[in-house]
């Protein structure tokens, strides 16, 4: 199977405005920002997306959840809020089978999103 964009991101092929990484996850900026503030937090194990998650991945999964608001806080977003979206497939509308969170704020968000 090739390769994702997002693989070839946290694998450092592509380049990519890292804001954070470890040795299970890498978060970068997405760079078509839907806010001010607009990461993408991946883990470097290719799950295509949450649908695909298994009980193995449950502690990689916390990994992630945890990672969110140590993210929001480094980028100065957690003290005003902020949303967390996992887009899943066509319907849901993600774009690259790679399971992405995605952590924007910056500015007020509406709901519902679209």
């Amino acid at each position: 199977m090739e390769k994702t964009l997002f693989q070839k991101i946290a694998d450092k092929e592509i380049p990519a405005s890292i804001v954070y990484e470890d040795e299970l996850c890498v978060a970068f900026r997405d760079i078509a920002p839907a806010a001010p503030v607009h990461v993408l937090l991946i883990p470097r194990k290719p799950i295509p997306s949450i649908a695909d998650a298994t009980a193995e991945d449950a502690a990689l999964l916390a990994h992630l959840m945890l990672k969110v608001g140590d993210i929001a806080q480094a980028e100065g977003i957690a003290e005003g809020g902020f949303r967390t979206v996992l887009n899943t497939g066509e319907n849901g509308g993600q774009t690259v089978p790679h399971l992405h969170i995605h952590i924007i704020g910056g500015r007020s968000l509406q709901w519902p999103p679209g």
